[in-house]
């Protein structure tokens, strides 16, 4: 081998050993919110078996975000001790119990404490999982390791949705629940194999302690107006991919809870277009970009009003493309724009997130039942605009030379 080879060799190796490991990482992601969404893709067969509104089930369904919320605010307070990878085997490892009792309860109240329990354990290893990325990989690394794990979330919806609509349609929804258990016990040995321990939370600049710094970052109005738009993303995301379930099963469209499954193709485009929020950000900056993206999504939603299922389609794939773009590009902003306590500015991000979440299963739920699918349309349309309205307050950074979640 000539000098000139051994650079070329060298480098080779390094992108072989990065590949590995941003795939371990993409599966660990996977592995870690797989249950988080899975669920929707069987609410008309769950409303059938409870015996309970599309509202009610809706909300029960969604409970989970409850969980991720509280969960990411205890992580961001008080995680700074907590070894990283022992945090993330244990919370996917306690994950299986909650996730295995689903598959027991007939209790609706039961089934939500249930699922508000998933959130606690699923946004603890995320939130660490986060943190870990973080502190483990070059700067030059954290780029592909992030777009690693942001794909591995989007898998996550996208797969996770097929699998439970085809175990539950083959084999029943108490066996749906046995088998995410499954997983959740192999995403604990995963990370037990493959992640090095640490020693505790390293810290990420600034001095501001507790609760100080959370009044810093919503005095700050690029970070206040940035967690607003986490709150409405998941408003929107969650509103829609929770109830047009119940349209598409409904006449004329019809769907069998099979093909219902294979309706959550439309989230394939995600998986590339989402790592491309960066270069989104970079191109049009925060303000811009969270306006395109956003934008495409209200265009999808104005095509779910059609009663033409390919139409549907790309109106969801849109909303879905749309909405995880502009989460990534807003999550990227937060973490670029703290300047103090970043893990506290994530954190509040994350529970804005995912209390939106809740809020919009909530509120789109009484919608949906005493007015009517258009009716959630137009709301989940003017949200939209508010959070790009929002966006307004988003200024990009002199020097922008990171990657956006």
């Amino acid at each position: 081998m000539t000098s000139l080879d051994q650079p070329h060799s060298t480098s080779l190796h390094i992108a072989v050993a990065d590949s590995a490991r941003f795939g371990i990482i993409t599966l660990i992601a996977f592995l870690t919110l797989v249950d988080l969404f899975a669920a929707q893709a069987i609410l008309p067969s769950l409303v059938q078996k409870f015996g309970v509104s599309r509202a009610t089930m809706g909300f029960a369904v969604n409970a989970s975000t409850f969980g991720m919320a509280i969960a990411g605010i205890a992580v961001a307070l008080f995680g700074r001790n907590i070894d990283r990878r022992n945090g993330i085997w244990i919370s996917l490892a306690v994950l299986a119990v909650p996730t295995m009792l689903l598959s027991m309860t007939d209790d609706i109240t039961a089934f939500a404490l249930l699922r508000v329990a998933q959130g606690l354990c699923m946004s603890t290893a995320f939130t660490l999982t986060m943190a870990y990325l973080s502190e483990h990989f070059s700067p030059g690394q954290a780029t592909g390791a992030l777009a690693a794990y942001v794909t591995g979330n989007v898998a996550s919806n996208f797969f996770g949705r097929i699998m439970s609509a085809a175990v539950a349609d083959t084999f029943g929804i108490s066996t749906n629940f046995l088998t995410f258990a499954g997983l959740n016990l192999a995403g604990a040995g995963l990370v037990w194999l493959t992640l090095k321990k640490t020693e505790r939370m390293i810290a990420t600049g600034g001095s501001i302690p507790g609760m100080h710094a959370w009044t810093a970052h919503f005095g700050d109005r690029q970070l206040r107006n940035a967690f607003g738009i986490g709150f409405l993303i998941l408003f929107v995301f969650i509103g829609t991919f929770t109830y047009v379930n119940f349209q598409l099963t409904a006449a004329p469209i019809s769907l069998s809870p099979m093909a219902l499954g294979l309706v959550y193709f439309v989230f394939l485009p995600s998986m590339i277009t989402t790592p491309l929020a960066g270069r989104v950000a970079r191109r049009f900056g925060p303000k811009n970009g969270v306006a395109l993206t956003l934008g495409a999504a209200i265009v999808g939603l104005a095509a779910m009003l059609t009663t033409s299922l390919s139409v549907v389609l790309v109106g969801m794939a849109l909303v879905a493309s749309g909405t995880f773009l502009a989460q990534a590009i807003a999550t990227g902003h937060v973490g670029r724009t703290a300047t103090r306590e970043k893990a506290a500015a994530s954190g509040i991000y994350l529970a804005s997130y995912y209390a939106g979440g809740l809020i919009g299963s909530l509120v789109l739920g009484q919608v949906f039942d005493r007015v009517g699918w258009a009716a959630c349309v137009a709301l989940l349309i003017g949200v939209l605009v508010v959070a790009i309205a929002l966006a307004r307050a988003l200024a990009a950074p002199a020097a922008d030379n990171h990657t956006a979640k």
